[in-house]
């Protein structure tokens, strides 16, 4: 009997721990733990000079249609994520401070929430109950082939001539010192 009471406690555990977002806990606890140890600063130097496609459109969580094109001439911060991705939600709070820092007239902040269209409510919720003040995006038809990445999150900081100046993949930090320097150096 004994023998099949630790499986079938096992099974029940982790049963429990998925209903009840333990594994999301653990997740979040790893992972903000990762982005304060330094190993995942995002880079604070130019690693492309590829053209950027601006012809695509975006809408606002109210449904307004953007141009992406109406960023031509500007420094972009540019984020693909998705409410279901634990990586983005960790990596959000580092953006919202940088948000917080940075001069909104030179630096644009578009967080482009790749959740279907049916998630609105969803990705509205979750922005309100995170209380998260930067400009948060879903597509609106297609993406460029740029924006076809295959992880997220997924950075792109656009430099005012339109070219990508960074590309990150994956979860990082952005709330740091050489990283502010580096995307307000490029408003010069």
């Amino acid at each position: 009997m004994k023998v099949v009471q630790k499986p079938l406690f096992l099974i029940l555990f982790l049963l429990g721990m998925y209903f009840l977002g333990g594994f999301e806990l653990a997740a979040s606890i790893t992972q903000g733990a990762a982005l304060h140890s330094g190993l995942l600063d995002a880079t604070s130097e130019v690693n492309s000079h590829e053209a950027f496609d601006f012809d695509f459109v975006i809408k606002d969580l109210n449904g307004n249609k953007v141009e992406f094109s109406q960023y031509k001439g500007k420094v972009v911060f540019l984020n693909l994520w998705a409410t279901w991705c634990a990586p983005c939600r960790s990596e959000m709070p580092s953006i919202q401070k940088l948000f917080d820092e940075v001069d909104h007239d030179k630096i644009a902040f578009v967080m482009l929430s790749i959740d279907k269209d049916g998630q609105l409510e969803r990705v509205k919720n979750f922005v309100k109950k995170q209380s998260y003040s930067f400009p948060i995006f879903m597509p609106s038809g297609y993406l460029i082939d740029q924006l076809q990445v295959p992880s997220i999150p997924t950075t792109f900081v656009l430099a005012k001539d339109g070219t990508i100046a960074l590309k990150e993949t994956g979860m990082k930090n952005y709330h740091t010192a050489k990283f502010k320097k580096f995307i307000n150096g490029l408003t010069n």
